[in-house]
């Protein structure tokens, strides 16, 4: 639950929380799960001097508190009676800055921006103060405007681990995230963790799949849902078998077309170039079970490893960034001095070849 709230509790201007404005969140997550604030803040801590672009992308969470719920309560007395089988929950209270939803964003380009703006803050986090955020999705992408220049924000941090700790705790732990844009694997009946940083980014190729497939402007879904659109509007209600299987059929596809609406053609290139690496990715994946299943029944050890974390290589940061760092032949903005030189080394060795 999300309110609009403001400061009273100091003399007018001698308090900085008055000059924003603010939005108190109240969750009712498990006595065990990290707020959100101390990720936030263990990033302010590591993100400095040539990685501080990082904060304009993520929540400026200014005070958190947790109320525990009183003995006798409902909350209690469920523990008493299940023991282990319950978790006890707090109500926590988060109050951060407001932020602005995509229905703000006027242009396609903006919205290519702001998904790469997150794709990279996303990367950083992971990859310094190694944090896993497990829940891309539509609702939790959200807009900063600062000095009239426009961010995209990776909020709601709820569902975060650290990358130390993804092991922990029991397995159905580790079905996080939001259904229509998980990771297909994730839903599986079968699957049993780890969440991996590549699932994030099968996350962000879905987010963008139903936004530009499904609305006709950043703040105007598609009045008339045609046939081969609606087959992806019904993946906002439906169970994970479903999903699994749908997506599934996505990725594995030799023959892609998503129905882009107008608006956001732009996006169709980069859909078919993320959803061809996935296609790739997962076959070799496939070809790598079969193979490791014929040598061990030879008692071979001679199979050559496989990444699973970037899908044999197909699905990186690396490859990923050089077809975002593009959008309708311009180039977008990429934060950071390491990755501004490797794109721009790569778009050389790119245009060498093509000569």
């Amino acid at each position: 639950m999300v309110f609009r709230v403001e400061c009273h509790c100091c003399p007018p201007n001698t308090c900085d929380w008055q000059e924003k404005k603010l939005v108190l969140k109240l969750s009712f997550p498990s006595t065990t799960r990290v707020s959100e604030r101390t990720f936030m803040d263990r990033c302010k801590e590591l993100v400095q001097g040539e990685h501080a672009w990082v904060l304009n992308h993520l929540p400026d969470i200014i005070w958190s508190f947790d109320i525990p719920f009183r003995a006798g309560s409902p909350q209690d007395n469920l523990k008493k009676k299940f023991g282990d089988a319950d978790e006890m929950r707090v109500l926590r209270g988060v109050i951060q800055e407001e932020l602005k939803p995509l229905v703000y964003l006027k242009t396609a380009k903006e919205c290519a921006q702001v998904f790469y703006d997150v794709f990279q803050c996303h990367h950083r986090v992971w990859k310094y103060p190694e944090i896993l955020h497990r829940d891309i999705s539509q609702g939790n992408i959200m807009v900063h405007e600062k000095n009239g220049k426009i961010y995209g924000v990776l909020n709601d941090w709820d569902l975060a681990i650290w990358l130390n700790n993804e092991r922990d705790g029991p397995t159905s732990l580790f079905r996080t995230g939001t259904k229509p844009y998980m990771a297909h694997e994730q839903q599986s009946v079968n699957w049993e963790g780890p969440h991996r940083y590549r699932h994030n980014m099968e996350s962000i190729f879905y987010m963008m799949f139903l936004f530009v497939c499904l609305y006709s402007k950043p703040n105007e879904k598609v009045s008339h849902i045609e046939a081969n659109n609606y087959e992806y509007e019904v993946w906002h209600r439906s169970d994970d078998c479903f999903l699994h299987l749908t997506k599934s059929t996505v990725v594995n596809t030799a023959l892609f077309d998503p129905p882009v609406t107008p608006f956001f053609i732009g996006f169709f290139l980069w859909l078919t170039e993320l959803q061809d690496h996935l296609f790739m990715g997962f076959s070799s994946l496939r070809i790598h079970i079969k193979q490791a299943a014929k040598q061990k029944a030879s008692h071979s050890d001679k199979l050559l490893p496989f990444d699973k974390e970037t899908l044999g290589g197909h699905f990186s940061y690396k490859q990923i960034a050089m077809i975002l760092h593009i959008f309708n032949n311009e180039q977008l903005t990429t934060h950071g001095l390491e990755w501004q030189k490797i794109l721009e080394a790569l778009s050389q060795d790119g245009a060498s070849q093509d000569e």
